[in-house]
């Protein structure tokens, strides 16, 4: 592949990379989704053909050294039913472009270590791995709906407003761990409600700067491990393990937050409960929360030797 001048097209691009390169000067969303809605569930076995796949290298070499966008336009990688091959690899990158993929479904691991973002919104899309420690956000970290199979690594990352992930199924890594944000920062809300995890949900030492929400969600601890370890945890307002009353209609797929979840204290027309489980040890040792700890109908599933544990928490 032949260096480009500014604004020029590379060589050896095919023609879904080709439409995808277009979009990205102009700003626009690059829909690759089959008229036939059976066929755009990223979480499916169907194969998504060459026609609707696009290589890693060429999404990285966009976001880290892209063309310019067209005049009185922000470019901007907006993709919608899109397989990236490859192994999409940013460690170490600062990425200007807004950014956000819906729909979207990744062969490899997703690596973005010391990676530095305006906004990334990475909505209902197939990932085997998101390795992202350190990562640096200015604004949201958006991963609702996603479904990743061997586990998320956001140890010491930066978020600089809000941390988005309702509704994101994760598997164990191989150390049955399912999330791990460890020393993790996020400036405002976390909200994770409704989300399903199997393996631990590890968030030791992590600050939030407003409230963090696991409304709803499930929580399963693998072998050897609890479900939910957070000692030294410090959330500014409240710490929410109770239900969500999720709506049987679901509304608008493009919305995010995602939709579905609505606050009321008293199920409306058309909704269900689904209180907080959670199966497995949980420890919050030596934790801080600014308003309250509300474990409202929560649900907890222990062996005997395990332990829901709250030692020296301090909240008002």
């Amino acid at each position: 592949m032949t260096e480009p001048h500014e604004g020029d097209i590379p060589d050896g691009l095919s023609a879904a990379e080709l439409g995808m390169w277009q979009s990205f000067r102009n700003g626009t969303t690059y829909d690759l989704r089959s008229y036939d809605p059976t066929h755009n569930d990223p979480f499916a076995p169907q194969l998504w053909g060459p026609e609707r796949s696009v290589g890693a290298r060429t999404v990285a070499r966009l976001l880290l050294s892209g063309p310019p966008a067209r005049p009185g336009r922000v470019a901007a990688l907006k993709l919608r039913g899109v397989r990236i091959t490859g192994k999409l690899d940013l460690a170490g990158g600062r990425v200007a472009p807004y950014v956000e993929l819906t729909g979207c479904r990744f062969e490899q691991e997703v690596v973005l270590p010391e990676c530095h973002f305006t906004t990334l919104r990475l909505v209902g899309c197939a990932l085997p791995r998101l390795e992202a420690a350190r990562l640096h956000t200015e604004g949201d970290l958006h991963l609702p709906r996603c479904r990743v199979d061997r586990g998320i690594r956001l140890t010491d990352a930066q978020i600089g407003t809000d941390l988005l992930i309702n509704q994101l199924s994760v598997g164990p890594d191989r150390h049955g761990r399912a999330i791990v944000g460890d020393g993790m920062a996020v400036a405002q809300d976390l909200q994770a409600e409704m989300i399903e995890t199997v393996g631990e949900l590890s968030l030791r030492g992590a600050k939030v700067g407003g409230s963090l929400s696991l409304r709803g969600s499930r929580l399963r601890a693998a072998e050897d491990r609890r479900a939910l370890n957070a000692p030294q945890l410090t959330v500014e307002r409240t710490l929410y393990m109770t239900e969500a009353w999720v709506s049987v209609d679901t509304g608008n797929q493009g919305t995010t937050p995602p939709y579905g979840v609505v606050y009321a204290p008293t199920p409306a027309r058309g909704t269900r409960s689904q209180i907080f489980e959670c199966r497995g040890g949980v420890r919050l040792d030596d934790g801080r929360f600014g308003d309250a700890v509300d474990l409202h109908k929560a649900r907890f599933t222990m062996t005997r030797q395990e332990e829901l544990s709250l030692r020296r928490i301090v909240t008002p």
